[in-house]
């Protein structure tokens, strides 16, 4: 199971690292720091805040977005990373979607993919320097291989990957976005 886990870590890094403005991903170094990562992790599934950030469990992502997602509420949720330079360069245009449609009952989701351990020294000074508005979770669930295919049976795995949510209505997309695109898209849900 470690081992499929730690292929499906390595095919996310790496996908994202193809991006042609992306540095290249030695990948024996991914595996072997996924399986260091996902084998001190806790069973606990309490939910923890950071300042902006608040660190989630796949159960408690899926009930508030996937399976119970407020009424009359649009979710843009977006699946990205730190160190995904895709993932960097598209964010802008999710806080500006976030500001231009939020009296639209719009609500910009940033689920970061980043590991637990980078909080405070990765994550963190991240957003405070990036001045991040959206909504921010980090999601802690290290069985990517079952919670993956809940979010959508295309998805990879690969990021970026956003998801539109409205009610029982769902679209996923696993690309980068330009503004006009999202915004084309959010369109089409509303």
């Amino acid at each position: 199971m470690k081992v499929v886990l730690s292929i499906l870590w390595a095919m996310l890094f790496v996908s994202c690292g193809n991006n042609k403005e992306a540095e290249n991903v030695d990948a024996d170094a991914v595996v072997e720091t996924i399986t260091k990562a996902t084998t001190n992790t806790s069973e606990t599934t309490e939910t923890a805040t950071y300042d902006e950030l608040e660190l989630v469990d796949f159960s408690e992502f899926e009930s508030r977005y996937l399976q119970k997602p407020a009424a009359e509420t649009t979710y843009v949720i977006n699946f990205w990373a730190t160190w995904c330079k895709p993932c960097v360069k598209e964010l802008p245009y999710f806080e500006d979607l976030q500001k231009n449609y939020k009296d639209k009952n719009v609500q910009v989701v940033l689920v970061s993919l980043d590991f637990p351990k980078h909080i405070e020294k990765q994550v963190i000074p991240f957003i405070k320097k990036h001045n991040l508005q959206s909504e921010i979770l980090l999601l802690d669930d290290p069985d990517a291989n079952t919670w993956i295919p809940k979010v959508s049976e295309e998805w990879s795995g690969a990021i970026p990957a956003t998801i539109f949510v409205k009610e029982e209505t769902q679209k996923f997309y696993e690309k980068s976005f330009t503004y006009e695109e999202l915004e084309t898209e959010l369109k089409t849900i509303l």
